[in-house]
């Protein structure tokens, strides 16, 4: 085995060990949330997931950048089987090693990688140009100001060197062909640019442009690789986990709290005993709604690491369009960073510390909870159906049960059902007094 073989392995193994470190940390936050079982309609759980995460369904709501984003996506899941070439060549010191054995298949396929490479070159550029030239509105809304402004950027930047290098790989590599005399590889872009880029270099040149551009490939995949859990574009491993335990029950159901409901059965029940003592407690202390990270189910910790920051939820929300200041993007990004800060302090200071920070108040404030209105547009716009309406509702929940707060409308609401009955003003005898008036 060579010094080549070995730096390979031992880059490959600290760029995995790494990611893996990293990916390890993201689990331990999301399982800072409460338990929640999720095992229910398999058949259609994988079906939303080959639609929606797999199938995109809900990105072609916009066609353009549906097609573009298509590119991408397309081109990073076949680029794999170049990679995983680029891989066995690195540990076992071979040259292109499925060649011999797939023949026109391999041509093919190393064919279809390089279109797909030069579409998502254009690609790129066209979502530079979106976030950076045409300011598009819902990439320039206050929570989008810093770093993860520089984070939509920086990987849209790997991306074109990442390409880069595979043009170099290729093109350098099919003139040194040729110049050897074994003739063209044949691959639909390289045959071309190849020979007019880097034809009539000496074979030595050509070699050491063709090392530079697999080495270059392989650093910047690692690199990539590595970025991800610090970045928005995590999404590319968890849509598939999210999308599968995603909410399936109708849009505008929103779900009970198994105490109260059990409280209010009990009211209902005709044989129950008003004077029995309550059963004693069990486990923790129950908190009602959700002051921060560690009363969300998981499940919604897992959908905060998912989302893209593509604002689509926050374009479609008719409070953020009205001037209000709820953003259902930001709802997400904050839970994110709360779970990322809390994990963070756990891991220094002991699992059962806490800090003096709450996702309530610190993260998200009242204003923008009581600013939405519950429409679900948000969740009906989310390319991975991502749930932020459930956040803001458990936030409420809160509030209201827990710390007695809630806008002065809907003080009076409460007012009035516990005395009437009824959302209205007025006593239950009397709300059929229309009848007898004719």
């Amino acid at each position: 085995m060579g010094i080549s073989s070995i730096i390979f392995i031992v880059l490959i193994a600290a760029g995995f060990g790494f990611f893996g470190f990293n990916v390890k940390k993201v689990i331990a936050n999301i399982n800072l949330g409460r338990d929640k079982k999720i095992n229910d309609r398999k058949g259609e759980r994988w079906k939303v997931m080959t639609l929606v995460a797999l199938g995109q369904k809900k990105m072609f709501h916009r066609p353009i950048p549906a097609l573009l984003h298509l590119v991408i996506y397309l081109a990073f899941i076949l680029t794999q089987v170049e990679l995983i070439e680029i891989i066995i060549d690195g540990i076992t010191g071979s040259h292109r090693i499925f060649q011999p054995y797939l023949g026109g298949f391999y041509k093919l396929v190393i064919s279809i990688i390089e279109v797909l490479s030069v579409l998502a070159l254009v690609a790129t550029f066209a979502f530079l140009a979106r976030r950076n030239l045409l300011k598009l509105p819902r990439f320039h809304k206050d929570e989008m100001t810093g770093w993860p402004k520089l984070d939509g950027n920086i990987i849209l930047y790997l991306e074109i060197l990442l390409v880069l290098f595979i043009f170099t790989m290729n093109g350098a590599d099919e003139a040194m062909h040729i110049a050897q005399g074994k003739g063209s590889y044949g691959f639909a872009m390289s045959q071309w640019y190849g020979p007019l880029f880097f034809g009539g270099m000496e074979v030595e040149t050509l070699h050491l442009l063709e090392r530079i551009g697999w080495w270059g490939h392989l650093f910047i995949v690692l690199t990539f690789m590595n970025y991800l859990p610090y970045s928005k574009h995590f999404h590319i491993f968890l849509a598939f986990p999210n999308v599968w335990y995603s909410n399936l029950d109708a849009k505008g159901r929103l779900s009970n709290m198994e105490a109260i409901t059990n409280e209010v059965k009990m009211m209902f029940d005709p044989e129950a005993d008003p004077y029995a003592a309550p059963p004693d407690p069990q486990g923790d202390t129950q908190t009602f709604g959700v002051k921060d990270v560690t009363d969300l189910p998981w499940n919604s910790l897992l959908q905060a690491y998912t989302c893209t920051e593509c604002g689509r939820c926050t374009s479609e929300c008719p409070a953020n369009q009205t001037g209000k200041l709820l953003s259902p993007r930001k709802i997400m990004m904050d839970t994110r960073d709360r779970m990322a800060e809390l994990g963070e302090f756990k891991r220094k200071n002991g699992a059962d510390k806490y800090d003096d920070k709450t996702l309530v108040h610190d993260y998200i404030t009242e204003e923008e909870i009581w600013a939405c209105t519950s429409c679900n547009a948000c969740v009906e716009a989310c390319p991975v159906n991502i749930d932020p309406l459930s956040i803001i509702v458990d936030l409420r929940r809160y509030l209201v049960m827990e710390e007695s707060k809630a806008p002065s409308e809907l003080t009076g609401m409460f007012s009035n059902i516990e005395n009437n009955g009824a959302p209205w003003q007025f006593a239950q005898a009397d709300r059929l007094k229309w009848k007898d008036e004719n």
